[in-house]
């Protein structure tokens, strides 16, 4: 994965999430994750298409999904419902969208999927592109009180 993909990403993760929850927002050390991974409650993915193919997910527990959307939405949301799910859903809209703008401004093109939310316990996401894929993590609140998201990045260009 070339680092020009990644750096939107993670400029784009850090800035949202700064900005919507009006709190500091932490980024962890970039690991790399198998090609099959366990999500962690409730995660949101876009799909990439075009110059490249891969995908994005923003992947968080439950309790930090609650948390953000309550956030977000200037209440608190104590379940998992229509309305929190929408805001986790704009969350990865926002994030991407930016992303994806400064990769257009680069000269990169591609296409972007609507995010999909998937919620549950046990569940895994893999990965049939053969490329590893990329963590970063993010720390909300001071003391990560708000949580955190792995913003989970797989991209390779096309052959």
């Amino acid at each position: 994965m070339r680092v020009e993909y990644i750096n939107p990403f993670v400029e784009a993760a850090f800035n949202v999430l700064k900005e919507v929850l009006n709190t500091d927002v932490k980024r962890g050390d970039l690991y790399l994750k198998s090609s099959t991974m366990q999500i962690m409650g409730v995660a949101a993915l876009v799909g990439l298409a075009g110059d490249v193919e891969g995908r994005v997910l923003f992947d968080m527990s439950k309790e930090t999904a609650l948390n953000v959307a309550s956030a977000m939405n200037n209440e608190e949301l104590k379940v998992l419902d229509d309305l929190a799910k929408a805001t986790i859903t704009e969350l990865a809209n926002m994030i991407t969208a930016q992303a994806v703008t400064k990769l257009h401004d680069l000269g990169f093109k591609f296409d972007l999927t609507p995010p999909a939310l998937f919620s549950g316990d046990n569940m895994e996401i893999s990965n049939n592109l053969e490329v590893e894929a990329l963590i970063v993590p993010m720390e909300l609140g001071t003391g990560g009180k708000l949580g955190k998201i792995e913003i989970n990045v797989v991209i390779r260009e096309r052959a």
